[in-house]
Parts: structure tokens; sequence; C-alpha cells
């Protein structure tokens, strides 16, 4: 007979980063003002919201353009923005997002594997995993490791196969609609959680204001539903 609804159960939790574990959408901005300064262009809150989630080679193309540059590649461009990123994400202080930590520690605690899957590069993810504590993920998947970026479900669907998990009974914790689109086309049960711009519900998603309203009873219940 097959499993169904809490029989079956959440098999894994699988958190996106920026914006969704940590507050580093306001890092991600301040080093794209930074950086879109020094090519001679000027980059704004509502350029963030436009690409919030999108693959950085994407983010650098439309900073060149807004510079009016064609001297520099795109990939040039990404790397000078991830340095950026870098170093202020190893510099300064890396907080939590509301109720991140609580839900984390309880999905621990109960033996549920997690997994970290980000869009950004791995120096990025490690530097977040160094003040955030990598114990707390069976493992992370980085941009720069998967062949196509969110919002492609590879980096998903490679996450559920290394746990060994049926990718239905896993839950995406999402921030961005770039990642929403990622954790739905992967066939997860998608809980969105809306940072830098808004996420309208679907039949598709679950969306929340905050961690803090989500318990691990919640993820239970939206894998079951």
């Amino acid at each position: 007979m097959a499993l169904t609804g809490n029989q079956a159960g959440l098999a894994a939790v699988l958190f996106d980063m920026d914006g969704t574990l940590v507050h580093s959408e306001e890092t991600w901005l301040e080093a794209e003002i930074a950086v879109t300064a020094e090519l001679g262009g000027v980059w704004t809150p509502e350029d963030q919201a436009k690409n919030v989630g999108g693959p950085i080679d994407k983010v650098a193309r439309v900073m060149l353009a807004k510079a009016g540059r064609t001297d520099l590649s795109a990939g040039e461009v990404a790397q000078r923005l991830n340095a950026e990123v870098e170093d202020r994400l190893r510099t300064g202080p890396v907080h939590w997002m509301a109720g991140a930590k609580a839900l984390l520690d309880e999905v621990n605690a109960a033996g549920i594997p997690c997994a970290l899957v980000s869009a950004s590069y791995r120096r990025l993810v490690d530097a977040v995993l160094s003040a955030v504590g990598a114990e707390h993920f069976a493992f992370s998947i980085a941009g720069d490791e998967v062949a196509n970026l969110k919002p492609a479900p590879d980096a998903y669907l490679l996450a559920a196969e290394r746990l060994g998990v049926p990718i239905a009974r896993c839950a995406v914790l999402e921030d961005s609609p770039t990642g929403v689109r990622a954790g739905e086309a992967s066939g997860a049960a998608v809980l969105a959680i809306p940072s830098v711009v808004p996420i309208e519900p679907a039949p598709t998603r679950t969306v929340v204001t905050s961690l803090e309203d989500v318990d691990l009873a919640f993820l239970r219940r939206l894998v079951a539903g």
C-alpha cells in the first residue's frame, strides 16, 4: 500500500541562504552599489528587486549596461561582485533571518537532515557557514557547483539525491521568486518567505511573512498537504 500524508512524512529541509537563512540581501545591495559605482554607474534598490535571486552573471550584465561599459566581461564583473560580498560577509556580522535559527535547531534536534542550497558561489556559502556554523547542515550546494542555476531545479534535485530521499518529501524554504520557481520545478513542497520582493500565493507554494511563524509541525503539514 502506498504511503500518503504523514505516513510518508518530512524527509529533509532544504534552505536557501541569502534572504532566507541569513539577512544578507542588504549586504548584496551594498556590494552592488559599490561595484556599479566603480564601473561608473548607479545601482538602486529597485535594480536589486528586479534581479534578486538571479544568476550573478545576469546581475553583472545589468550592471555593465547601467554603467555603459563594453570593455569588461560579465564574468569579470561577477568576480568583482563576489569578492566585494565575501569581504563584507567575512568582516562584518552575519545576522540570522528572524526565526531561522530556532527552526533550524528544532529540525536538527528532530534528526531530520538539512541542506543549504544557494545560488551564491562556494566562496560566499563558506563565508556564511563559517559565521553561522556548518554543523547545522549535512552539506551545502553552491551556485557554481551545478550546471543550471535557479530557477532551474538542478540544485534542489541534487540535494535530494545526495540525501537519498524523494524530492516530494522535502520542504524547500525560499525568499525570492526565482528560488520559489526552482523549488516548484523540482517537485518539492515550497515555503516562500518574501524578503526583497513580494511573492503571491499559489497552489504550488505556501507563503508566510516570517520564519517566526514556522515550526517543525508546520513543515510536516506542508509536506503532507
